[in-house]
């Protein structure tokens, strides 16, 4: 399923927990990669130089170009040359960091559905007057924005291209499907003011278009867009985007913290990569940004209900309402062609996706008499679609494992089942990606807020999607109003306001979700504007407990605000005891109105009685009539996180190349791309191997003359570190001509494998 948000391009990928027998394989010898190879990169140097004292750096280099030059998102600049100019410049005692440059792809007709919207509505200060943005400056990076469109006229106060290097950031309207929509649905939420209503209809938009036709960008382009930002001096600035890595030191993550120490509030979206854990990507992982998680509004949902069982149906975009009052006969289809839905009349078909586009399975099981269709996925998960033209009948999607536990009763008699709707709200979207970040330890998301099915303009008109990338608007809105109430506030308070109100949100088993989950919740904008005591840091990370240290004592502050007209007493209680966890709460004690404390908060732990690898809760802290919930998170040890993520392939910088980039969030001990036969999966030999790769990202040229023969293999992407072995796995199609292609069509596609 593709994610709806900014991502680094990949070929179809998922994590596996089970770990590759590397050992059992013989290794080749390790290539080398050329020194002739030209690459763009950041820079990130020790201390601020200005223009001329960077170029100074390069001068008695001609092998290196400087691209763009930062001072104020980051300290350093973006070069361009051969790598083995760019390893010399690492070696430089002022340069922090060299980062090569990774491409950025937004996937605009993902996760749609024909549900819900925004529902605007008012919000008002501690006088009554109504606050709606007014005079405050958001800055949207994204794919510009239709600034003709008629809801966003008034809000659009100008921008920047960093694509065309202009003032002009309308969206891409190219045909050819080059064309983007993304940017403009991000700022409708924000600030439409119109035939729809954003969260701060009267906030003004600087539109930054960093990500051109097709939306596909660069980190390059994303950072001198926040560099712009700040100098431009937005209150608040919104970033859907991101990648599938979860490290806190990549250069979007740090130039977003800079534009926070510059008063700016960062908002930033987690990702579509859920649900499992340490999925949340960058920039969502800035230490200092608000990373935004989603959840659903309120929404209708049907169920399929048979023997006990509830099975949750998606509708596709386009479907007509799934609203049946009676029960029916559900039959198998195969995959939904015309001579396969003979038995179909007066019944629900269930069909497996594949071949055939929704639409002709669809129109198919209309034309044989179907009352609906359920298309069940050919890949682990749940996925969402869309339907080219309308169809009467309503066509839903279910689960692969789902599916096949229906098939399975068609198969053993007659199944009846009947239609539930069932109200749906405040849970976690199951793509909302999860955190913890790893080697920060630090709980993202901070908060989460609508994502699912927000209705918003687009170039030409309005369309409802789902992300992330929907959700994080939702929270700069909020800012742009909680900046408009409290114009003295920095990012921080902003920040702190939304957190300490938030409302913590249960799973459907009625389980609160775990802190690297929902952060300190689902917003509550309402709440946020009544705030009487801000707590600052509103989350708090312990580390990282060691076995071999016997007592592990660690003290975190947090600072107490009293922003109410009275005199408030505060109290803490003593969080759930944990088997080798002890607590120093501070005692009771008074604020008056304006007057702010610093409390310590001590835990102590003993690693050898710690049962789990994360720990995780909430400290409660009594406000007068108020209760705050503090997020707390601590690790024990090398805890189970991913050793290998973010893998991309594509071509390379030179004709006859293909590049691979991947990180690895604590290095690996041994590193490989090892190939197997997609039929047989037989080994076929390794892409690259490496022994003792550094922490950080990885990038590699790869000759296409080392590409294996045409086929279609599985790739095996595998790290191996402090006894814990992960892999990514993929597929790879090499064409007649020994070319990559793209080889989705082909993994899905069984009969194809077959011919």
């Amino acid at each position: 399923m593709k994610k709806f948000l900014l991502i680094i391009t990949v070929i179809s990928l998922y994590l596996s927990q089970t770990p590759v027998s590397a050992r059992t394989l013989s290794h080749p010898p390790i290539p080398k990669e050329s020194t002739d190879i030209e690459k763009v990169a950041i820079v990130v140097l020790k201390d601020a130089k200005n223009e001329q004292e960077m170029k100074k750096m390069i001068d008695h280099n001609p092998d290196l170009e400087i691209r763009h030059t930062f001072n104020q998102a980051l300290n350093g600049f973006s070069v361009k040359g051969k790598q083995s100019a760019l390893q010399r410049l690492q070696k430089i005692e002022s340069v922090s960091s060299v980062s090569p440059v990774n491409t950025y792809h937004v996937h605009s007709d993902d996760n749609i559905k024909l549900i819900g919207g925004i529902n605007a509505r008012g919000f008002y200060d501690r006088n009554n007057q109504r606050l709606t943005g007014k005079g405050v400056k958001v800055g949207v990076i994204d794919t510009g924005i239709d600034y003709n469109h008629p809801d966003l006229r008034r809000s659009y106060g100008g921008g920047r291209d960093l694509v065309d290097n202009d003032k002009d950031p309308m969206e891409t309207k190219a045909a050819g499907g080059q064309g983007t929509l993304h940017g403009t649905h991000v700022a409708g939420i924000i600030a439409a003011n119109g035939r729809i209503q954003g969260v701060a209809p009267e906030a003004t938009i600087i539109a930054y278009r960093a990500l051109g036709p097709g939306g596909s960008g660069t980190t390059e382009q994303v950072i001198a867009a926040i560099e712009q930002a700040i100098k431009d001096k937005v209150d608040v600035l919104n970033l859907s985007l991101g990648n599938n890595v979860n490290g806190p030191d990549l250069p979007i993550s740090m130039a977003l913290n800079k534009a926070v120490e510059k008063g700016i509030t960062a908002v930033t979206s987690s990702g579509n990569s859920g649900p499992n854990i340490w999925t949340v990507g960058s920039p969502g992982t800035a230490s200092k940004a608000i990373s935004v998680g989603a959840s659903t509004p309120t929404i209708k949902v049907p169920f399929l209900s048979l023997g006990g069982r509830e099975i949750r149906l998606d509708l596709l975009q386009g479907s007509k309402d799934w609203e049946f009052d009676r029960s029916y006969e559900i039959t198998y289809g195969g995959l939904g062609q015309e001579d396969e839905l003979k038995n179909a009349q007066g019944k629900i078909v269930l069909v497996e996706r594949g071949e055939l586009t929704f639409t002709d399975k669809a129109v198919h099981a209309m034309e044989a008499g179907a009352e609906g269709i359920i298309i069940f996925n050919n890949t682990k998960g749940r996925f969402f679609g869309n339907l080219d033209s309308g169809v009467p009948i309503p066509v839903a999607a279910v689960s692969k494992e789902e599916g096949e536990g229906l098939k399975k009763l068609i198969n053993e008699g007659r199944l009846l089942a009947r239609t539930n709707i069932i109200e749906e709200r405040d849970i976690l979207a199951d793509f909302s990606s999860r955190g913890p970040v790893t080697s920060t330890w630090e709980i993202k998301p901070d908060v989460v807020a609508p994502g699912v099915a927000i209705n918003s303009t687009i170039p030409g008109g309005y369309l409802p999607l789902q992300g992330t990338s929907m959700a994080a608007p939702h929270v700069a809105g909020a800012c742009a109003i909680l900046k408009q109430a409290h114009p003295e506030w920095g990012p921080e308070q902003i920040k702190a306001a939304l957190m300490n109100t938030a409302m913590l949100l249960k799973n459907t088993e009625g389980q609160t979700y775990r802190t690297y989950e929902q952060g300190a919740g689902r917003i509550q904008l309402d709440q946020a504007l009544k705030a009487e005591t801000l707590v600052l840091p509103a989350s708090l990370q312990f580390g990282k407990f060691q076995i071999a240290d016997r007592l592990h004592e660690h003290s975190s502050f947090i600072t107490v605000e009293n922003i109410s007209e009275k005199t408030q007493t505060y109290s803490f209680s003593v969080p759930y005891k944990d088997q080798g966890i002890n607590w120093e709460m501070p005692i009771a004690f008074q604020l008056n109105p304006g007057e702010k404390k610093k409390a310590e908060i001590k835990m102590s732990a003993d690693p050898t009685l710690l049962k789990k690898k994360i720990h995780d809760g909430y400290l409660l802290m009594k406000a007068g009539a108020e209760t705050i919930r503090i997020p707390y998170l601590y690790v024990l040890e090398e805890p189970d996180y991913p050793r290998v993520m973010g893998f991309g392939l594509g071509k390379g910088d030179k004709p006859g190349t293909y590049r691979y980039e991947v990180y690895l969030p604590g290095g690996a001990e041994e590193f490989g791309i090892a190939l197997f036969d997609s039929e047989s999966l037989r080994f076929m030999g390794f892409l690259d191997w490496k022994r003792n790769a550094g922490k950080g990202q990885l990038l590699q040229e790869i000759p296409a003359n080392k590409l294996p023969g045409p086929g279609l293999y599985l790739a095996k992407v595998f790290a191996k570190k402090a006894g814990k072995e992960d892999w990514i796995e993929t597929y790879l199609f090499v064409r007649p001509d020994g070319q990559l292609g793209d080889p989705e069509p082909l993994a899905n596609n069984k009969s194809w494998l077959s011919r």
